[in-house]
């Protein structure tokens, strides 16, 4: 688990947004991550999306790296913000905005 815990946040890390979703941005395979990425499509053109289906080790361990257990999840500039409800809230509101347009912490 440590291994995949450690390539969960390398990634986190080292792009501004990641999306942790079943399926592709493309091909969501849950109507929860079908949600978030279209709100992304909208609000941010280019972010990693990781399809956790792919990998059970990933799907398991992105529950643990967050402490949340539930799939979508989004990063942004390193940073945990939460699951679909929430994506949707901060979208609804402008807040999502917002964050996309900060810059990363040197």
């Amino acid at each position: 688990m440590k291994e995949v815990l450690k390539q969960i946040d390398d990634v986190v890390k080292n792009n501004a947004v990641v999306l942790f979703m079943k399926g592709t941005p493309d091909f969501p395979q849950c109507g929860f991550s079908q949600r978030v990425a279209a709100i992304l499509a909208d609000s941010c053109p280019s972010y990693t999306a990781i399809n956790v289906l792919l990998d059970d080790h990933v799907r398991e361990g992105i529950k643990k790296y967050a402490d949340w257990p539930t799939i979508p999840q989004l990063y942004i500039n390193g940073a945990f913000v939460g699951g679909c409800d929430i994506i949707i809230e901060l979208h609804e509101n402008g807040e999502l905005t917002n964050l996309l347009q900060q810059q990363p912490a040197d």
